[in-house]
């Protein structure tokens, strides 16, 4: 069974994911990381991101591997180095570049045949497995997403205000729709699920109330 979430940054898709992922014993498919991990081969070898061609050729020679929450890149285990401020700037180039998305999707679904998986990102249900057994659009309203990263970063210890992270986040958004590949949008037989008001527990709750009726559905065939 393949359950895909897609849904705007900011929507808590990640953190859904895995803990649907772990409820239902799936495997959890981070395919941002893998995006992230050639962004990190990219800096790694100094390639010229004004072009996308030398980014293309070296993708295509890459060995990246997910598993769970750790990240593979050539047999090197990346999970941490990954998440570096410097290369979450330039994950944007690969993410952007056909043929690296072309190849990734192509390895995404290599990745997820034979098995149960819950896949998460902004072209999973659209793109990657357009025939996914369950396919969930997660989002709220952008003011909603805002304070929620507002929070989070000041957990942290981050001095931030709301208006700007509200303004960055609408055009994140606007960004994410426009993209020439993989652009985020709906598809048209997804479940939107909008968690404004909803705690965690009763998001991942009600993910996995879709999952069982959708079972029955299946079975009732």
């Amino acid at each position: 069974m393949i359950i895909t979430i897609d849904g705007p940054a900011g929507a808590g898709k990640s953190t859904v994911a895995k803990a649907l992922a772990r409820r239902l014993g799936f495997r959890f498919l981070d395919t941002g990381a893998m995006y992230r991990a050639v962004a990190l081969a990219g800096l790694r070898a100094g390639v010229d991101w004004s072009g996308p061609e030398e980014l293309s050729r070296l993708a295509a020679g890459l060995q990246i591997e997910v598993d769970g929450d750790r990240t593979l890149l050539n047999g090197e285990d990346v999970t941490d180095a990954v998440r570096q401020s410097e290369v979450t700037a330039l994950t944007r180039f690969a993410a952007d570049n056909a043929q690296v998305r072309d190849r990734l999707v192509r390895l995404q679904r290599e990745l997820a045949a034979n098995g149960n998986v819950v896949t998460e990102g902004r072209d999973q249900g659209t793109v990657a497995f357009p025939d996914a057994d369950l396919k969930v659009f997660l989002t709220a309203t952008p003011e909603e997403r805002a304070r929620r990263r507002l929070h989070d970063l000041q957990r942290q210890g981050e001095r931030v205000l709301y208006h700007d992270l509200l303004a960055q986040q609408e055009r994140r958004d606007r960004e994410d729709a426009a993209r020439p590949v993989g652009p985020l949008r709906r598809a048209p037989d997804a479940v939107e699920v909008v968690t404004d008001g909803m705690s965690f527990d009763a998001v991942v709750n009600h993910l996995v109330e879709l999952v069982n009726d959708r079972r029955r559905t299946a079975e009732d065939r």
